[in-house]
């Protein structure tokens, strides 16, 4: 079966350079034709993108978050290409590996074993979304056995990750790292870079345990779904 990865998208070139060697990891990985495509933002859009997968395909939705991409945006677009060939899979979600990639990310950026933590996540109006930030939130600080507080990226105005940093300061914290729950770089990583923190953990990117987890999605649907005939 064929693999369809679905991606938020973005204005940022890299952003897409992340999706695409994504894309073709996984493709060696797997031994399956992979395409890679966009739900927002960029093309080629899902529709786009099926039509270069005949035949069974699984849609693997490259989401940190089940928000309204995942429960309604994707699968309305899958559905909207009349395609009965194609199995939607989970979301990538709050996986414990990716937690322990950001982890890793943030050590590699030079946070320190007494450091807050803050865990900047895209920010969302959607409660199931909210509800996976915390939910990584709280798997993170279990792996680095300290608290960490989840905070959005808030572009423009309004509280977010910057308020979140200084009231930890104002609280007395020497030192603030903030640790990246993105896939891809853009406008929202660019972001973080001003909100004051000491540290900023890179995003996920093409990180052996994004490659991990979406090819467990993918596995994971070929065996479980029944394609109509």
């Amino acid at each position: 079966m064929n693999l369809l990865l679905v991606a938020h998208g973005t204005r940022d070139p890299a952003g897409a350079v992340v999706t695409e060697r994504v894309a073709a990891r996984a493709e060696r990985l797997l031994d399956v034709p992979v395409r890679a495509c966009f739900a927002d933002v960029r093309g080629p859009t899902p529709a786009e993108a099926l039509a270069d997968l005949p035949g069974p395909t699984v849609a693997v939705p490259a989401f940190l978050a089940a928000g309204y991409h995942v429960r309604a945006d994707v699968p309305e677009q899958l559905r909207a290409g009349g395609r009965r060939d194609v199995v939607l899979a989970g979301a990538f979600g709050p996986d414990p590996a990716l937690v322990a990639a950001a982890a890793q990310r943030l050590t590699e950026a030079g946070a320190r074993p007494g450091d807050a933590v803050v865990l900047a996540v895209a920010a969302s109006s959607d409660p199931h979304a909210q509800a996976d930030g915390a939910r990584a939130a709280r798997r993170l600080g279990r792996l680095l056995r300290r608290p960490v507080t989840p905070a959005p990226i808030v572009l423009g105005a309004g509280p977010g990750v910057a308020g979140v940093v200084e009231r930890l300061r104002a609280d007395g914290a020497q030192r603030v790292a903030v640790a990246s729950w993105l896939l891809a770089p853009g406008l929202f990583h660019r972001n973080l870079q001003n909100c004051g923190a000491d540290v900023v953990g890179a995003p996920l990117a093409d990180h052996d345990a994004v490659l991990d987890v979406l090819a467990a999605r993918y596995r994971s649907a070929v065996a479980s779904v029944s394609l109509p005939a």
